[in-house]
């Protein structure tokens, strides 16, 4: 018999990982090397036909080794990536992760706890109770806030809509009402919940009016706590924040639940000049946070906050081979009621080895970094007399067009620009018209890598 491949955990699994490390950041270097920028060129053909030139035979008959097929598809990965430590791929909330935050996946991975029972994951577990207690209590204050890790922001809002369902599940269906800057995750989740159609409050300027709020609800029929009010702080298109505080005292005068979108904007909660963007957040009964965006984290690191712990309840589940009655009542803290997904990674390991070693001081630095430097892009484009800038910051997105070019020539200098391999920008349609969308969440950018992005989308547009 074969000896078979070596182990990632247990004694010897350091010494197994060190040499496949050394091939893995080898690759690394060298497909970055020859990306020699943001992204790829050459668009989605020649992407995918260099990547199965590279890969050849998937699932070969014999095996080609470790470090070899290590770096073969290391290297591929890399020389294809759009890679958010490059300064010029600026399009999406994609953020460029924290070296000690990649490396505390990597332990993550060895160790391979599941999240699902303590026997799984014993030291994991009592980790994540720590992450989750401390931003429960950054954002809403000592007390019964508590908070559950996620994948991200659809699914934070998935738990947030069926929490409120089951809260009120003896008064009526739920009712949700979204602005029209709403995420689409919330439509989605009433949809799967199989909760009524949302009622869609406008928001105009990109931030849900609070007067029509206030009408929508007047008008509304229902016992008072069957509707759910949906704000959002940091819309995807223009990182624009709705007034939560204003939002709040309307869902408190007629009686409807408050979750706040904060999947974008959640960190500004560690800066102390930004902080009050957030004034009235701490009034939401639940809270998406995401730390794969302004945080710095690999995929994924989502939070659900809730203000009342015992809104959690709801989601306890029994499945004896996990959480027997008699291990719970013996002092095995019950993991199943922490998620709707059973088997699940110990993704708070890299949050709680970032939060610990920046500290709320480091986190909120690089948090105002990326947003001066939205402000300092945004009064390039002001300045240039052939842009137009939509509004200035309020989070670290800017939207700008060129003045003489039309939707579809923006659309084009987009693409062109991802198809050079020269810049990665994003797109939005705001007020019937189409803008350029930089977000900026890579604290190494310089001044000079926002001239030459501007100088890129000048040099694409028609004169």
């Amino acid at each position: 018999m074969s000896t078979p491949p070596p182990l990632a955990g247990g004694a010897q699994g350091p010494d197994a990982l060190r040499p496949l490390l050394t091939a893995t950041l080898d690759a690394l270097r060298t497909g970055t090397t020859a990306r020699g920028g943001p992204l790829p060129a050459g668009g989605p053909t020649a992407v995918a036909a260099r990547v199965r030139e590279a890969t050849g035979d998937v699932l070969p008959a014999r095996g080609e080794g470790a470090e070899a097929s290590l770096r073969t598809l290391v290297h591929a990965l890399a020389e294809g990536a759009a890679d958010p430590a490059d300064a010029l791929c600026a399009a999406h909330l994609h953020c460029p992760p924290l070296a000690l935050a990649a490396a505390a996946d990597l332990a993550a991975s060895a160790l391979n706890p599941s999240m699902d029972s303590w026997d799984q994951a014993p030291a994991a577990s009592e980790i994540e109770t720590l992450v989750t207690r401390a931003l429960a209590t950054e954002a809403y204050g000592p007390g019964s806030a508590d908070a559950l890790v996620t994948t991200g922001g659809t699914e934070s809002n998935q738990l947030a809509l069926l929490l409120a369902r089951e809260r009120t599940a003896a008064h009526g269906p739920v009712q949700l009402i979204t602005g029209a800057n709403a995420h689409h995750s919330l439509g989605r989740a009433a949809w799967l919940l199989g909760m009524p159609e949302p009622v869609t409050i406008p928001a105009p300027a990109g931030v849900l009016d609070p007067a029509a709020l206030d009408e929508a609800l007047a008008e509304l029929n229902g016992p008072p706590g069957t509707f759910l009010v949906a704000a959002t702080a940091g819309t995807t298109d223009a990182g624009l924040i709705d007034p939560l505080d204003q939002i709040a005292g309307l869902c408190a005068a007629h009686g409807a639940r408050l979750h706040i979108d904060a999947a974008y904007g959640g960190p500004l909660l560690f800066s102390d000049v930004r902080r009050d963007l957030l004034h009235g957040m701490e009034r939401a009964d639940s809270v998406t946070f995401d730390l794969h965006k302004l945080g710095w984290q690999p995929v994924a690191a989502g939070l659900l906050l809730v203000r009342d712990g015992h809104d959690l309840t709801a989601l306890g589940h029994h499945a004896d081979y996990l959480n027997a009655g008699d291990d719970t009542e013996a002092g095995l803290p019950d993991l199943l009621g922490r998620s709707l997904r059973t088997t699940r990674r110990p993704d708070a390991l890299k949050i709680a080895v970032t939060l610990k070693a920046l500290g709320r001081e480091g986190i909120g630095a690089l948090v105002d970094q990326v947003c001066d430097q939205a402000h300092e892009f945004a009064a390039l484009v002001a300045a240039h007399p052939g842009f137009e800038l939509y509004d200035r910051p309020v989070i670290s997105t800017v939207l700008f067009r060129p003045v003489d070019a039309d939707d579809d020539h923006i659309a084009y200098v987009r693409r062109e620009l991802l198809a050079q391999g020269r810049a990665v920008l994003g797109r939005a349609t705001i007020d019937g018209r189409r803008w350029l969308k930089a977000t900026l969440l890579n604290p190494h950018t310089r001044p000079g890598d926002l001239a030459e992005l501007l100088k890129l989308v000048e040099g694409t547009t028609p004169r």
